[in-house]
């Protein structure tokens, strides 16, 4: 007799189980599905910078409409706007792609790490770039301001909260000849061409007459920073 109860009672669990799931897995995956992730919330930051956006073309039609009061106050906001990297720009421009090795180079049973552009590798091309006098940057298409940070997540690169997979594409506006110089004269680039000349990277340098880049249209927010106090005043703590 308690077998048989034992019988029917699993028999009602497992029918009630298969009402609620209705063909649904009840269990859900360990794994979780970072791609997905990564994928939503760059869809995300895509959304809320272009709402940022407008909101800073309302103030910027806002602040337009006050000249008429304050006109000098109007051109020093379009010039500071200007040095911020808020504004388009265009000019003469070098433009540097860094690429992973290839699937078959990584079939040799090599380190992986030494196969993938590392947060690094961008680096030492945009301090290349701003030593040879670059006037004005953009990485995979996003202008490069005063608080951009490169980070590495896994096998992608994040930039301003949106993550990016190879190629790696920088853009700099200046003298194109000094630019170049630079970037022959940098010794973490002279280290990266070495990988790439073992490993097969990516490493290739394009010139042009003129490239626009875009204005920076993301946060403007600063977490963990101060002024720096005149020369003999106190300092005042920081965050």
């Amino acid at each position: 007799m308690v077998t048989a109860a034992v019988c029917v009672l699993a028999g009602l669990m497992i029918a009630t189980s298969a009402l609620n799931a209705r063909g649904t897995d009840l269990r859900p995956g360990r794994n979780t599905d970072l791609v997905g992730l990564i994928q939503a919330q760059s869809r995300r930051n895509a959304t809320l910078s272009r709402q940022l956006t407008e909101l800073r073309r309302e103030v910027d039609a806002l602040s337009a409409a006050n000249n008429g009061q304050a006109p000098d106050l109007g051109s020093e906001l379009r010039e500071q706007t200007m040095y911020a990297g808020l504004e388009p720009v265009w000019g003469p421009a070098l433009t540097v792609s860094l690429t992973d090795a290839p699937a078959s180079v990584a079939a040799n049973g090599l380190d992986p790490d030494l196969l993938v552009v590392h947060q690094q590798d961008i680096q030492a091309v945009v301090n290349a770039l701003w030593s040879g006098g670059a006037e004005a940057m953009s990485i995979q298409g996003q202008r490069v301001i005063a608080t951009t940070g490169v980070k590495c997540v896994g096998n992608t690169v994040v930039l301003h909260g949106v993550p990016y997979a190879p190629p790696y594409v920088i853009s700099a506006i200046g003298d194109p000849v000094r630019l170049r110089a630079a970037l022959d004269n940098s010794e973490p680039v002279q280290i990266y061409q070495q990988y790439v000349a073992a490993y097969d990277l990516g490493y290739q340098v394009h010139q042009d007459a003129k490239l626009q880049l875009p204005g920076y249209d993301g946060s403007l927010d600063l977490d963990w920073a101060h002024v720096n106090p005149e020369p003999g005043a106190s300092p005042s703590p920081g965050r």
